[in-house]
């Protein structure tokens, strides 16, 4: 009987569209794990959430670390867009935009069966607990509404904010 498993590789990607890290989570012997000229280093993570609505719109979804220092400098600069350095010296980015293609592999080898899927969202919220560290991805297009994904406003981004509710859109 032929066993087949499901496996996630993920990749993120700077505002200047250059791959920063790859990460599979199945094989744990083979690092690192080269496949398509990309090479991923095995990192323990969960791939979830991936759903759409009545309406057509996606849900976020989640990838899903270890809580500890790495995975927390992770998250940090994939929200920031870039390392401590490169933001206080050069401004905001974009924060990083991730590629998660979901794959049938064969377990006994280093076999990818097919590829089911790849999500492509940007990292929009995390956070972390005592066990979990969580980056959430949110669609970069949404279909119902084709709506770039919610950016927080801040004085680098607009200038001035107003410091009052009267505010006209135009």
């Amino acid at each position: 009987m032929t066993q087949l498993a499901l496996g996630h590789f993920c990749r993120f990607y700077t505002h200047t569209n250059t791959l920063k890290w790859s990460f599979q989570n199945f094989y744990i012997n083979h690092t690192p794990f080269d496949i398509d000229d990309v090479s991923y280093s095995f990192v323990p993570f969960g791939f979830s959430g991936l759903s759409a609505s009545r309406e057509g719109e996606l849900a976020p979804t989640a990838l899903v670390f270890p809580s500890n220092d790495l995975a927390r400098g992770y998250l940090s600069e994939a929200l920031r867009g870039g390392t401590l350095a490169e933001t206080a010296a050069e401004g905001i980015y974009r924060p990083y935009v991730v590629e998660v293609d979901v794959n049938i592999l064969k377990p006994d080898s280093t076999e990818v069966i097919t590829k089911l899927l790849t999500y492509t969202g940007q990292c929009t919220a995390g956070g972390w607990n005592d066990t979990t560290l969580q980056i959430e991805l949110s669609s970069v297009l949404d279909a119902a509404t084709a709506e770039i994904p919610a950016r927080t406003l801040q004085q680098k981004l607009v200038g001035q904010l107003p410091l009052t509710s009267s505010v006209n859109l135009r």
